[in-house]
């Protein structure tokens, strides 16, 4: 089988990315999006999901944070979309929980081709670092649209913003580790093709 690998760079008057994404990697992170808290949490999701991930952004953070979080999740979900080809082989389904002290995180999500997006964070601060809550939600949608593919991510419980936001990235990259996985040749879904 080829190297599950993709490049790409997204480049709009409003951001400029570049990504790099190897699905059977060991988790290494380079991440610069001039968001730190985001640049924490795909640094975390790569680690958990091993897979190897390159994404720098330089955006128009001077007006706000929407744009760098919602590009850098589309062209991310482009390129794992890319890098998984057909498709064949892989498990497909995955779902995986992650605590992070008090808080609880639920993911399940199916490389289906039909993009959906189910999310749940229940954050009630208006900002964590630089990054306004309300994008964390956007990103998780904005990746599952971008890949092709059905999220539903919960955070079950948790008083801490910080933890129910990390525990559903973790969460998240557990259940990628699981579905990307290779479980066989052929295309996971009986229609014979996603």
């Amino acid at each position: 089988m080829s190297a599950r690998r993709s490049e790409l760079s997204r480049t709009t008057k409003e951001t400029d990315i570049h990504c790099v994404l190897e699905l059977d990697g060991e988790g290494r992170g380079d991440i610069a999006t001039g968001i730190g808290f985001l640049d924490h949490m795909l640094t975390a999701l790569a680690k958990h999901s091993r897979i190897n991930l390159t994404l720098s952004c330089t955006g128009d953070l001077h007006i706000d944070d929407h744009h760098t979080a919602e590009d850098c999740a589309l062209t991310l979900g482009q390129a794992l979309d890319e890098a998984l080809g057909d498709r064949r082989g892989i498990r497909r389904f995955a779902s995986a929980y992650a605590p992070l002290d008090e808080a609880l995180a639920r993911a399940v999500i199916d490389f289906s081709g039909r993009p959906y997006a189910v999310i749940d964070l229940g954050l009630k601060r208006e900002m964590l670092g630089t990054l306004a809550c309300e994008n964390i939600g956007h990103f998780f949608t904005s990746l599952a649209m971008a890949s092709k593919s059905c999220f539903h991510v919960d955070v079950l419980r948790g008083i801490n913003d910080h933890h129910r936001s990390e525990a559903a990235f973790k969460a998240l990259a557990l259940a990628l580790r699981q579905a990307v996985a290779l479980d066989g040749d052929s295309i996971p879904s009986t229609k014979g093709v996603i």
